[in-house]
């Protein structure tokens, strides 16, 4: 017979390689094996298991693991998990094609995976959805800092004292009865609250403020001995809670002249709810006894009760002072030069001397920081004002401008309402003193001997402004 024409040996290799390869994958029946070498088996032989990878694993093989010999490799199927009643197929090539075998186990993983995309791109949706509605709250929402904080009402604080110390000295014995009578009649420290509404924030002082301080007398005997007959000159610093290096700083320059018997110089602080915060401040206050604490909590809002606070300190304490200076805990105070502004205008009265501002307008805008509401403050133009940061007061004003501060629509801007409005009420006299710069300067030693009061001064740079200040080698004209 003769053989076909064109058909040549490759043609027979290929075709022969070709079934030999079809064969082979088809005894596999569609999985892959990897050779796992079993290592560490005497860290093994209490725990078969662990010869088996958990994400490798079918059913059977960890007992087919468990069995074998510890110096043979184990043959573990690759791929992924198989779920719980899911049964996996035998199928060689020809039933994949052909009976559709074990399609519907891969019919399943697509849908699976479907459902995972679905599930992802809502939870997206939702965060997206969530982070957005957060920005349109932070734009249009109320401030949520520096809230203005209710403080108890003195008359019911003092009846509830009251009662206290009287059913106090009724269960106890007459020595027992006296101390626990003294300490009730102390008012608690103030608690702080949620925001308040728009329309609540219209509300008069006396309603927000607590009078009194917490008792310290060593602080009394050390800044105004004898009411203050001595005198001259009383400093109170504005300060919060946590400034303490701020005083430190204070203390260790311009506030040396504290020492002095004519000048007393000390801190005004709030309070706080953070009870490290206020053990500080207590190890503070013994160690120097210049700090002033006041009922209510220290925040940017209740600037104005800070400075209420300290009339009525002044008022009760130093009421035999020549004058008071009201000060920040960033600001650089020339003593010498206010000493000398002071001898000169010793007749002054009824006057309040600082850097004077002139027709202000309210700031109507709510995200303002310095908002103002016309409930609050309905003129177009706050009446005129000394700033902040430093001014001085001469001391007969001091009483009065704590008593009608007390009668009036609160308002957080402490020096446009004390100096400004409550003054213009009481026809106290503000006067525009150059040497009040209230901002910050170039720190040359001219700059600094001229100026009374130097705004934004940071703790490192107060001793070097005071060094510069008390240096007569330069002389300036």
């Amino acid at each position: 017979m003769m053989p076909c024409p064109g058909l040549k040996v490759s043609h027979v290799i290929f075709v022969i390689v070709i079934v030999i390869t079809i064969v082979f994958y088809s005894s596999l029946n569609g999985r892959q094996f990897i050779l796992e070498q079993r290592r560490y088996a005497n860290h093994r032989k209490n725990d078969p298991s662990a010869l088996v990878a958990s994400n490798r694993t079918v059913p059977g093989a960890a007992a087919a693991a468990a069995a074998a010999p510890p110096d043979k490799a184990l043959l573990v199927p690759a791929g992924p998990p198989v779920e719980p009643g899911t049964v996996r197929q035998k199928c060689n090539v020809f039933q994949m094609v052909v009976q559709r075998c074990g399609f519907d186990v891969l019919q399943k993983s697509v849908e699976r995976t479907q459902q995972q995309a679905v599930d992802r791109n809502q939870t997206q949706l939702l965060l997206a959805q969530q982070r957005e509605k957060e920005q349109q709250e932070q734009e249009t929402g109320p401030e949520h800092v520096d809230n203005i904080q209710r403080i108890p009402n003195p008359s019911a604080v003092k009846s509830a004292a009251a009662a206290g110390s009287s059913s106090s000295s009724s269960s106890s014995s007459s020595s027992s009865s006296s101390s626990s009578s003294s300490s009730s009649s102390l008012p608690p420290a103030p608690q702080p609250t949620a925001l308040e509404a728009e329309g609540e924030r219209v509300i008069k002082t006396r309603d927000l403020y607590h009078s009194g301080h917490l008792p310290d007398a060593a602080c009394v005997a050390n800044l105004c001995p004898r009411n203050g007959t001595d005198v001259t000159l009383l400093i109170v610093v504005t300060s919060a809670p946590t400034h303490r290096e701020q005083r430190l700083a204070i203390r260790q320059a311009w506030g040396h002249y504290g020492s002095r018997r004519d000048i007393s110089i000390g801190f005004i602080v709030g309070q706080t709810n953070d009870a490290r915060t206020e053990d500080q401040l207590a190890a503070e206050s013994y160690m120097y006894s210049d700090l002033i604490r006041g009922y209510f909590i220290d925040s940017y809002s209740n600037l104005t009760l800070k400075t209420i606070s300290m009339l009525e300190w002044a008022k009760l304490h130093c009421p035999s002072a020549s004058f008071l200076l009201k000060t920040d805990d960033d600001m650089f105070i020339n003593v010498p030069k206010l000493l000398q502004f002071m001898e000169a205008h010793g007749n002054q009265r009824r006057t309040i001397f600082g850097r004077l501002a002139k027709k202000w307008k309210p700031i109507r805008n709510k995200k303002s920081k310095y908002y103002v509401s016309p409930e609050q403050y309905y003129p177009p133009v706050f009446p005129s004002f000394t700033t902040g940061p430093a001014y001085l007061l001469t001391a007969d004003i001091v009483g009065e401008m704590f008593d009608k501060s007390l009668s009036q629509t609160y308002l957080k801007l402490e020096d446009v309402y004390m100096t400004g409005i409550v003054a213009q009420l009481l026809n106290i006299h503000r006067i525009n003193v150059k040497e009040f710069l209230n901002r910050r300067i170039a720190f040359n030693q001219c700059n600094i001997k001229k100026a009374i009061s130097i705004h934004m001064v940071k703790n490192n740079e107060q001793l070097d402004l005071w060094k510069k200040q008390v240096d007569t080698s330069v002389a300036c004209t």
